[in-house]
């Protein structure tokens, strides 16, 4: 069998929702909401474009379920009903071609940068080092805990009055739900920290009651890391046992991911060489979930060759494939593939030759974000766009 008719096959989740094919877009943070979190205009355009590129599921950036806590001064937030006609257009226009959108549903906890945030609440005081951006954040009450819960749920279900094909939750990198997993930001010792089984807690909690919220028939999904990759943090055995329990009560999909702000292995650091010959950066990890699921599988991070995608579906190594960074710079880069017109993907590492500020992993980010906002406007993306405007919005949005 073809690449392309292995990458083409449908395939029905365990709700019973059919997608379109096999190859998803990640989530990218747009950062392009106008005033009050709601969607803009440019963002509208953005979607309508990717809608219109042949993926089959395209999972938004972050949508925040609490105003006062911003992973960015642009996020989209839905705590209430208030812009559900604009959230139906981004829908609509999404999906016109049958491509799915689904909704990333976030609260950033500690990672919320001070510039944006008046206070930050985490599980635990622990504070990032990144301190002249990110203040020591408050600890969570249980009665707050319960209330944050509530708001995911909400979200969820206003997505699903909006029109969207399904949710996901963000469970990786460092926001709240990885805060709440590992035992390096979570110090509790009552019913939300301490074992296991008291830090998955959180993220159970979260999933059931947007479960009861939206019904049986309609996906959830979550992204998860595979590990934190930083001494006393989420270890790979933790991870395959949330999988496990997420497994039981009935998830849709599972993307797998890694890494935090403390140690970007999402960014692709510190790859093994037979992960590098496999391209995706959490090649290894996967199939030892597998092993331990029968819930459909999305992994996202470094895949560029398509034969090699369809060889790790052929393998029933995982059942998705997710692209983000690609999507910025060829949205339609799944009817390309599909047409015979490219076989592989280029993405390089954003870099303006100075070894202290190469280090910075969000230059990279807000390149690519760069690049969605030019797709917003209408223009074609700038590959050969310098690191050096990355930095310059860097220090803006930093600084000033």
């Amino acid at each position: 069998m073809t690449a392309s008719n292995t990458l083409k096959e449908s395939f029905v989740l365990p709700c019973g929702v059919e997608v379109p094919n096999r190859i998803c877009k990640s989530a990218l943070s747009e950062n392009l909401a106008d005033v009050g979190g709601k969607p803009s205009q440019l963002l509208l355009n953005l979607y309508k474009k990717w809608g219109q590129g042949g993926a089959g599921i395209i999972i938004s950036g972050n949508v925040m379920v609490d105003p006062t806590a911003l992973g960015e001064k642009k996020n989209v937030v839905i705590e209430d009903e208030q812009h559900l006609d604009l959230l139906k257009k981004w829908a609509d226009v999404t999906q016109q071609k049958g491509t799915q959108l689904w909704m990333q549903i976030n609260h950033p906890g500690r990672q919320a940068p001070k510039k944006v945030n008046k206070e930050v609440v985490s599980p635990s005081d622990v504070q990032l080092p990144q301190k002249s951006f990110f203040d020591k954040p408050r600890v969570l009450t249980p009665e707050e805990i319960a209330t944050i819960i509530e708001r995911y749920g909400n979200t969820a279900l206003i997505a699903k009055k909006a029109g969207f094909a399904g949710v996901q939750i963000h469970g990786a990198h460092g926001y709240l739900v990885s805060q709440f997993l590992s035992p390096h930001t979570n110090k509790r010792t009552d019913d939300w920290g301490g074992s296991f089984e008291k830090r998955a807690k959180f993220v159970l909690e979260v999933y059931k009651n947007m479960r009861v919220k939206i019904g049986a028939d309609y996906p959830v999904g979550i992204k998860l890391n595979s590990a934190d990759f930083q001494r006393g943090g989420f270890t790979e055995e933790e991870s395959l046992q949330v999988i496990e329990l997420l497994t039981v009560e009935g998830i849709d999909m599972i993307e797998i991911s890694g890494g935090t702000y403390e140690k970007a292995a999402m960014m692709g650091l510190a790859q093994k060489e037979s992960t590098q010959q496999r391209e995706a950066y959490f090649a290894d990890f996967i199939i030892k979930a597998r092993a331990k699921t029968n819930a459909p599988l999305m992994l996202t991070g470094g895949f560029r060759t398509f034969e090699v995608m369809a060889e790790a579906i052929r393998n029933n190594e995982l059942d998705f494939i997710g692209l983000g960074r690609p999507f910025a710079l060829q949205p339609n880069l799944v009817n390309e593939f599909f047409e015979g017109k490219i076989d592989k993907l280029e993405v390089k590492p954003i870099k303006v030759g100075l070894k202290g500020i190469d280090k910075l992993r969000a230059l990279d980010t807000i390149w690519h974000a760069m690049q969605l906002e030019r797709i917003g406007k209408g223009k074609e993306p700038k590959l050969n766009m310098s690191g050096w405007a990355a930095f310059g919005k860097l220090l803006k949005t930093t600084m000033f």
